[in-house]
């Protein structure tokens, strides 16, 4: 028997890293893009990235899934199309 975490375990876990670094720099991006770099930029930042983040994270939950198949599916395509130009 491994100590290994669960694969569904691995997921949120990566899910909660992306989402959380994702919406920090994103959410950075756009406070600055809004207000500036003024007096209080990180006053004005750091409440958008916890509204940022509670959104981010089960939305990364719900999403993967989806971006996985597409990724997949692209790669597959993209392999096709090149075994083709190959020959």
């Amino acid at each position: 028997m491994t100590n290994q975490p669960s694969m569904k375990v691995q997921q949120l876990v990566f899910a909660f890293y992306m989402s959380g670094l994702m919406s920090l720099l994103m959410s950075g991006v756009i406070t600055a893009i809004n207000t500036g770099l003024a007096i209080g930029f990180v006053q004005r930042w750091l409440p958008a990235w916890v509204v940022a983040w509670a959104v981010a994270f089960p939305l990364v939950v719900l999403v993967a899934p989806l971006a996985r198949r597409m990724s997949d599916t692209t790669i597959r395509v993209l392999s096709r199309i090149r075994g083709r130009g190959a020959r």
